[in-house]
C-alpha cells in the first residue's frame, strides 16, 4: 500500500511541544492508532449520542450501572444481574 500525506493545522503551543520531536511523523501516527483503538464504540470517539443510540442506551442503563473502579478509579459499565 502506497502512504499518503495527511495535513493537519495545529495552534502554535501544540506546534511548540512537537517541533523537537526526534520522529514527529511516527508520533503522530502512534497517537492517531491509539485513539482509534480506544475511541469509545457507542459514539465512535464523538463524544456525542445521537437520538437512536440514546434510545438504546436509555433501555440498556435500566439493568447496568455506570461504576467507578474502587482500584483504579476508572469508571466501567456493571450489569445489574452479574455478582462480582
Amino acid at each position: 500500500m502506497k502512504d499518503v500525506v495527511v495535513t493537519v493545522k495545529v495552534d502554535q503551543d501544540l506546534y511548540e511541544k512537537l517541533k523537537d520531536l526526534p520522529d514527529r511523523s511516527k508520533f503522530i501516527r502512534n497517537a492517531i492508532e491509539s485513539a482509534l483503538e480506544d475511541r469509545c464504540p457507542l459514539c465512535n470517539g464523538t463524544g456525542i449520542m445521537n437520538k437512536s443510540q440514546k434510545k438504546h442506551w436509555d433501555e440498556f442503563i435500566k439493568t447496568h450501572s455506570v461504576e467507578r473502579c474502587t482500584e483504579c478509579g476508572s469508571l466501567y459499565i456493571k450489569c445489574f444481574n452479574k455478582k462480582e
